[in-house]
């Protein structure tokens, strides 16, 4: 008689962990879908060390904050790991996150989060999984492109990249290894915005007219004297591939009415920070999540009233930043949709909102929980509601907007290239200089 090997039989008959998928990325999961695999209900939810999604974080400015909130409150995952160029945001966050997982000890204490300064070593680490990004927007294709070249999954703060060139390279990077990226666009995790991009999609305004959103606006720019670089900030790195300044507070602070975001050296202004959210709702609606707008146009050009951009079957956005009683407003022949956060979504006809979907039409992928569909999508490795594709596609309308601002005159692009077309002065800003040694693309 053949004898078995009970050690054999039993590895045969072993379930992967969460850990295992997680770590083999997509070709861990297509390796155990060889043969017929259904995963066990441990990998969603239980909290099993080796089912646990273990995660570290870059960025411990304003931004990060309700992202920390979120994942301490989940059993499924553990926070190993925070990393700021300012020692004190940093130590903030490690006190309340270890504050946090000693209450739910019994011997009320708990020293298991690390401190990082540089997140080259937070990435390098093995046992953490994802990585949140939420650092300026100068730092998000640096920190994410070397984040997933060391087998992590990673959610990155919109918008996605500081250039285009950023963009391409983070969605090659994902792609050849095969990891997670969710960019942080989460209204499209908002029933809401999901049911007025089906609306559109499905044709129940009929031909679109004309769509408008509304960015605000940020204030001028002005010289900032210079201060004393506080203790326990590296200054020079937080600057890392930008242009060198004197220190300045105010050059630095995350509030949302200005701070770095006025700034066209670390981001796209306005266009890229409520452009990120907006021009990615109309980016969906319109079905163009993989391509783009072919026609840029700056306010005053010509007597253009409103920054306009233009898709190549006709569709006009104009960013409207008065006079507009939504975030989103779409136009068509046969009705007219609104919608904001805070569930605003009103119609024209009023009808129109409470309409179900019937079977036969476009239903949009339906995420209600940005966090939890980030998650999903690591364990399952199916790709999330805002892919590094989409997250660059949107970013990409962002910066297109942002150039021909600058210049004063209309860029035409190529959405299938990913060229500017014509105009070699344009075209440097696909991409800026890194100052040294900060190349890190």
């Amino acid at each position: 008689m053949k004898t078995v090997n009970p050690r054999k039989v039993a590895h045969s008959l072993a379930q992967p962990t969460r850990r295992d998928v997680i770590k083999q990325g997509l070709a861990g999961i297509l390796a155990y879908s060889v043969a017929p695999l259904v995963l066990p209900n441990r990998m969603f939810g239980a909290t099993a060390p080796s089912n646990q999604i273990n995660v570290g974080f870059v960025g411990m400015g304003l931004q990060c904050s309700g992202h920390v909130q979120a994942m301490l409150g989940r059993e499924d995952v553990r926070v190993l790991a925070v990393c700021d160029v300012w020692q004190e945001k940093a130590q903030k966050y490690k006190d309340k996150i270890e504050a946090h997982y000693a209450s739910g000890k019994r011997g009320g204490s708990y020293h298991g989060v690390d401190m990082y300064h540089k997140y080259e070593d937070l990435v390098a680490r093995t046992d953490i999984d994802a990585v949140f990004v939420c650092t300026p927007d100068h730092w998000h294709a640096a920190v994410s492109n070397a984040a997933m070249k060391s087998g992590k999954d990673v959610y990155c703060e919109k918008p996605l990249t500081l250039t285009i060139k950023e963009g391409q390279v983070l969605v090659n990077t994902a792609r050849k290894y095969g990891r997670i990226l969710q960019t942080g666009s989460q209204q499209r995790s908002n029933a809401s915005f999901r049911k007025a991009a089906e609306m559109v999609r499905n044709g129940w305004i009929g031909e679109i007219t004309g769509i408008r959103t509304a960015l605000g606006e940020f204030p001028v720019v002005t010289s900032l004297p210079e201060e004393k670089i506080p203790e326990g900030l590296d200054y020079d790195r937080w600057l890392g591939p930008t242009p060198w300044r004197p220190f300045n507070l105010q050059r630095m602070k995350g509030d949302f009415g200005g701070g770095w975001r006025c700034f066209y050296e670390y981001g796209a202004r306005k266009n890229g920070d409520w452009g990120a959210h907006h021009f990615d709702i109309i980016q969906w609606a319109l079905g163009m999540d993989h391509t783009g707008p072919v026609d840029f146009i700056p306010k005053g050009y010509q007597g253009t009233e409103y920054q306009t951009h233009i898709y190549a079957n006709g569709i006009r956005v104009e960013r409207v930043d008065s006079h507009l009683k939504s975030m989103i407003e779409f136009k068509g022949k046969k009705g007219t949709i609104w919608v904001s956060r805070n569930d605003y979504l009103e119609t024209d006809p009023i009808s129109m909102s409470a309409k179900p979907l019937s079977p036969s039409e476009v239903h949009l992928y339906a995420s209600d929980n940005h966090h939890d569909d980030f998650l999903n999508a690591i364990v399952t490795r199916q790709r999330p509601i805002a892919d590094v594709e989409i997250g660059h596609r949107t970013a990409t309308v962002c910066h297109l907007n942002a150039i021909a601002e600058r210049l004063g005159r209309p860029v035409k692009w190529d959405p299938l290239k990913e060229e500017i077309v014509g105009d070699q002065e344009a075209s440097r800003w696909l991409d800026r200089p890194r100052r040294a040694p900060y190349a890190i693309l």
